[in-house]
């Protein structure tokens, strides 16, 4: 018999855990992203959302999907990056 049989499954799928919930790749990529400027900065970004993207559709997220979840992952780096500066000015 079949796993497919077995669980009454015919479309398996597979969640995949968020990028933007990744607390500590959001936090380190915008910290990254912050202390670079201009080209150097540029390059980490797309860098980074490639290797991630390209991460996800090895594991079999569909691509539809792995674009929604890095447009999510750069909305949470863009909300960490205030809220690092939003720190420094109350620390300043």
């Amino acid at each position: 018999m079949s796993s497919k049989a077995m669980t009454g499954q015919t479309n398996p799928t597979i969640a995949f855990f968020p990028l933007a919930s990744r607390r500590d790749l959001v936090r380190r990529s915008a910290v990254e992203l912050d202390r670079l400027n201009g080209y150097a900065a540029a390059e980490f970004w797309k860098a980074t959302c490639r290797g991630l993207g390209n991460e996800l559709l090895a594991l079999g997220c569909p691509e539809d999907e792995m674009r929604a979840e890095i447009m999510d992952f750069q909305a949470a780096v863009q909300v960490e990056l205030m809220w690092l500066h939003r720190e420094e000015a109350a620390q300043g």
